[in-house]
């Protein structure tokens, strides 16, 4: 197997995070994307808990604080991250409602039935997601939200190139059908599922990494993991632009019955 054919889980976390916390997104997605999935949550007052579980520095958190009334806590399993969180929560003044915190997704810190809104954008895959809609479920009270985005194939069939990278990457992904059958079967009303577009992975997610990554060379230069993993990276964005009919992230909110 080629270096750039590497799965990301064979790269040192540390490595992974301090790459990241350069760039104001840690997956795909935008803005009006996550505008777009909360008008879907009905209910929410200034009384609200929300939980962002997977939150990275928050880029998709700040978002939803400017259009939710709440109390928000991000949780991430890097402090670096969750520093990183909190210090664009102040900038922005929200630090009264916002908080992140350093915790597991699979060990949360939470009461059952506390919250009104769980959100989860393209993390989820690090529980597996038929898992954490099972887990978290009780977190939320009855008439509680979920909203998460999950890579998902786009076709049944597909290259086999492509299947191969993704099958390696993130063995749990599946077609939007059975993805939404998972979200009935965990206990939710699948209440929406939408595709995110293009530009979620090109313009705010790709593009920002290419200065990103020169630095980080740069950083780095002549430690031969921190090559591979860029090259890794460069590698999967190749793969986007020739694949893209067959796979992308999916919004799919639900709520607890």
């Amino acid at each position: 197997m080629s270096n750039e054919n590497k799965s990301i889980h064979e790269f040192d976390l540390n490595l992974i995070c301090e790459y990241f916390a350069t760039v104001e997104r840690q997956g795909p997605g935008s803005p009006e994307i996550t505008a777009k999935a909360l008008s879907f949550v009905d209910n929410l007052t200034n009384e609200s808990r929300i939980v962002d579980i997977g939150c990275g520095t928050g880029g998709q958190t700040m978002v939803l604080a400017q259009h939710a009334p709440g109390q928000i806590t991000g949780v991430d399993l890097f402090p670096r991250f969750v520093n990183q969180f909190n210090e664009n929560a102040r900038k922005l003044n929200l630090q009264n409602r916002i908080k992140g915190i350093v915790g597991s997704m699979d060990d949360l810190p939470f009461q059952e039935e506390e919250l009104d809104l769980i959100w989860s954008e393209g993390a989820i895959y690090n529980i597996g997601f038929e898992r954490g809609l099972k887990e978290w479920r009780k977190f939320l009270k009855t008439g509680g939200y979920i909203a998460v985005s999950e890579a998902s194939w786009f076709t049944d069939e597909r290259p086999a190139e492509i299947d191969t990278f993704w099958q390696d990457a993130y063995p749990e992904i599946d077609t939007i059908p059975r993805k939404v059958a998972q979200m009935q079967h965990a206990g939710y009303i699948p209440v929406a599922t939408f595709i995110l577009p293009e530009n979620c992975w090109t313009e705010h997610f790709y593009k920002p990494q290419v200065a990103a990554q020169e630095a980080f060379l740069k950083k780095n230069a002549g430690d031969t993991m921190a090559e591979e993993f860029i090259a890794n990276q460069r590698h999967e964005t190749r793969l986007y632009g020739k694949y893209k009919a067959y796979y992308g992230y999916v919004f799919y909110i639900g709520k607890k019955l």
